[in-house]
């Protein structure tokens, strides 16, 4: 690897870390430029999801006083995002890689609108009255679900959690906010560590993106929080957008 392409990489983690902790949706900063370098997509995901663990857990900690209390629903809805990052895990590494680089662009499409329409999202959760559905089998399979997408595709899966929780939960934002942070570390280690195993995996963009999306994330609680969210999320939505079309055209 060129000493250009470890700074290029390392660019991206900082700036994902970064992301992660103002808006989330890091992985849509640092998956396409792995597969602008020409890594192999699977590798790519592979490498990135665990690059990002330590970014994840970081997070999670850092919002432990908005769950304090609620440990035993945590634990609960942890179970069931470790089955789904299990079944999504399996699937990535089960299906042939050419089944994943033609969804691949439908994913990362996704991820991009979800970003884009965050603030609507946030809005509409913020003013709206919801139900307490806490032991709901349908909020447990939704949670399932989102499990399944983060251990096949780890972008945006955390604004998924806080859309899914949000319509059934009574909970505030920022309390949803705490729970997807932790639930979206439980898919990154659980598919992190099969992945480790059993999959192609570039160990060093491995240590770059690790090192580096701590630095973003410690930057991110100091400084990203002044920044325009509108800004960050302007950013996601142009790479991922010019993913799709690299994705496409390639």
């Amino acid at each position: 690897m060129e000493l250009w392409e470890v700074g290029v990489i390392a660019l991206a983690g900082l700036w994902a870390g970064l992301i992660n902790t103002v808006v989330g949706s890091g992985t849509l900063v640092t998956f396409p430029v792995l597969v602008a370098l020409g890594f192999p997509p699977v590798t790519a995901t592979t490498s990135n999801a665990i690059g990002l663990i330590t970014g994840s857990i970081t997070g999670a900690v850092g919002y432990r006083k908005e769950w304090a209390g609620h440990g035993r629903r945590l634990a609960k809805y942890g179970v069931a995002s470790f089955l789904g990052a299990v079944v999504g895990a399996a699937l990535l590494l089960s299906l042939p890689p050419d089944a994943f680089e033609t969804i691949v662009p439908v994913l990362v499409g996704t991820s991009v609108l979800l970003v884009a329409v965050q603030p609507l999202l946030a809005r509409l959760l913020r003013d709206r009255p919801r139900p307490d559905r806490t032991g709901s089998p349908v909020l447990y399979v939704l949670v399932f679900l989102v499990g399944v997408y983060g251990g096949y595709f780890t972008a945006a899966q955390g604004i998924m959690l806080v859309g899914v929780m949000g319509l059934l939960v009574a909970d505030p934002l920022q309390r949803l906010n705490a729970f997807k942070n932790t639930l979206a570390s439980v898919v990154n280690i659980v598919a992190g560590a099969i992945y480790a195993v059993v999959a192609p995996v570039d160990w060093t963009v491995v240590g770059i993106i690790a090192v580096s999306s701590i630095v973003g994330g410690l930057l991110g609680a100091k400084v990203g929080r002044r920044l325009p969210p509108a800004v960050l999320r302007t950013v996601i939505v142009v790479i991922g957008v010019a993913a799709i079309v690299f994705l496409l055209v390639e």
